[in-house]
């Protein structure tokens, strides 16, 4: 993978591909540290990251194009499941029940994961930028964090209450805050954790950029690029010679 488009097509993959495993293994609740979690908690974070490490190098566009891209194949992905599970078993195979089992949710759970995925991405990205035009480019550990850290805090909002709220009497306001809170530490810690990760894809796809276009890696630092190694205006899509 010598080329930032190699590059990009691997990073594309590796999105669609957790947010894939996140929908199906996530399925599974396990125990972290006394508390209840999904065990999708290992992938989600990856969607972040890959979205910030787009963002830093390529510009908002580029990872806005990431997010679209991954919603209309989940979208896909759900409907293809829906209709895997509804149609008839083969009367030689007995595992439909632990089929539908495994791969099937409730239409409420898979609605409100889709819109929490949507709104939480669309922000990290928006919020990535802002951040970007407000340190000058500079500090990609804080860009990375402000913007993951409330991005997930939307996540899990968005799904816990879209999922959950009075599914039965127990589930109010107060008691999925409860669960929330709880959930989303766990996602900042995963966070801070990925910000060397954050550095290393960066450096790593703009390494790609800079054999490509020959240009000094100085000049991809405060903003988005063209692999001709003109600089890119990620709001017009407009390049400069530079």
């Amino acid at each position: 993978m010598k080329t930032i488009q190699d590059r990009k097509d691997f990073l594309l993959g590796l999105f669609i591909g957790c947010l894939i495993l996140a929908n199906t293994l996530g399925t599974k609740i396990t125990t972290l540290f006394g508390i209840r979690v999904s065990v999708g908690i290992f992938f989600i974070p990856v969607l972040f990251l890959v979205t910030d490490i787009i963002s830093e190098v390529c510009g908002k566009r580029e990872a806005q194009k990431f997010v679209t891209i991954s919603v209309i194949l989940l979208l896909i992905t759900v409907g293809m499941t829906a209709l895997c599970i509804s149609l008839p078993p083969n009367p030689t195979w007995g595992n439909q029940a632990a089929y539908a089992s495994v791969f099937g949710a409730t239409l409420r759970m898979t609605l409100a994961s889709i819109v929490a995925f949507i709104l939480s991405q669309y922000h990290d990205v928006w919020a990535f930028e802002f951040w970007k035009r407000r340190t000058g480019g500079k500090h990609l550990w804080l860009r990375n964090n402000a913007s993951t850290i409330v991005s997930q805090l939307i996540d899990t909002t968005v799904f816990m209450f879209l999922a959950f709220y009075k599914i039965n009497p127990k589930f109010t306001v107060g008691f999925l805050i409860t669960l929330i809170l709880p959930y989303w530490l766990f996602k900042v810690v995963f966070a801070l954790l990925d910000t060397p990760f954050c550095y290393l894809g960066v450096r790593w796809l703009r390494g790609a950029s800079t054999k490509e276009g020959g240009a000094d890696p100085e000049h991809f630092a405060k903003g988005s690029f063209s692999p001709s190694g003109n600089s890119l205006n990620p709001d017009t899509g407009t390049t400069n010679a530079s």
